[in-house]
C-alpha cells in the first residue's frame, strides 16, 4: 500500500511538473518580454517617481499589483480577439474601483490610473518591444516633468491651531504671515481659515507653503 501511495505521489508530482512545462511552453517570449518592460516601467513610475516626490510606501502594494493584474487579464483576454474598445472598457472598470475601508487621495488615484495604464498598453501595443518602450517612455518622462520643480513650484498645505486671533483680520495679513513664517520656519504664502473659536480665541487654518 505504501509502495502505490509513492508510486501515486510520484505520479502526481510529475504531471503538475508537466501541466507548468506546458504552461511555460504556451507563453511566448514575446509575453516575456511584453512582462518585462511593463514591470521596469512600473518600478521606475512608483519607485524612482512616486516614492522620491512623496516618500510614501503604503500603497506599492496596490500599484504593483493592479498592474500585474491589469497586464496578465488583459493579455489573456487579447489572445482571444478582445477587441481595442473591450481593453478600455476593462481599464474604466478596474479604474473605477475605490476601497471602502480607506479613502485614496487624488494624487494617488492617478497614480493608480497611470499603473493601469502602463499595464494595459503592454499587454494590447500591437508594435514591437522598441515601440512600447517609447510609449511607456513617454508617459514616464511627462510624469516625472510635472512632478519636478521645473514645470511648476510645489504648494504643500498643513492644518493647523492658531492662538494670535487678532492677526486673522484682512487688514493684518501680512502680520500674520510674517508670524507664522517666523514660528514655522515654512515660506507660507497664504492661509485659509477653516474656523474660528471665539471662546477660546484660536482658529483652525490652513496655510500653504512652498519647498
Amino acid at each position: 500500500m505504501m509502495l502505490l501511495q509513492d508510486i501515486a505521489s510520484t505520479d502526481t508530482l510529475q504531471n503538475i511538473q508537466g501541466a507548468g512545462f506546458e504552461l511555460l511552453d504556451k507563453l511566448s517570449p514575446k509575453f516575456f518580454l511584453r512582462l518585462t518592460i511593463d514591470l521596469i516601467a512600473t518600478t521606475i513610475l512608483v519607485r524612482l517617481i512616486y516614492y522620491r516626490t512623496y516618500h510614501k510606501t503604503e500603497q506599492f502594494f496596490t500599484f504593483f499589483t493592479f498592474n500585474l493584474t491589469i497586464f496578465l487579464i488583459t493579455n489573456l483576454l487579447n489572445n482571444v480577439e478582445m477587441s481595442m474598445g473591450a481593453a478600455f472598457g476593462l481599464f474604466a472598470v478596474f479604474s473605477m474601483l475605490r476601497y471602502r475601508t480607506e479613502s485614496i487621495s487624488t494624487r494617488d488615484m492617478t497614480y493608480l490610473f497611470l499603473v493601469i495604464a502602463i499595464g494595459l498598453l503592454s499587454a494590447v501595443s500591437k508594435g514591437g518591444w522598441d515601440e512600447l518602450s517609447v510609449l511607456n517612455g513617454i508617459l514616464l518622462i511627462t510624469t516625472s516633468v510635472l512632478e519636478s520643480k521645473w514645470f511648476v513650484k510645489k504648494e504643500h498645505s498643513k492644518s493647523i491651531i492658531y492662538e494670535r486671533i487678532e492677526l486673522i483680520h484682512v487688514n493684518r495679513r501680512q502680520e500674520l504671515l510674517e508670524d507664522l513664517q517666523n514660528r514655522t520656519g515654512l515660506n507660507v504664502q497664504r492661509v485659509e481659515i477653516e474656523s474660528i473659536d471665539f471662546l477660546r480665541d484660536a482658529t483652525r487654518m490652513i496655510i500653504y507653503y512652498f519647498d
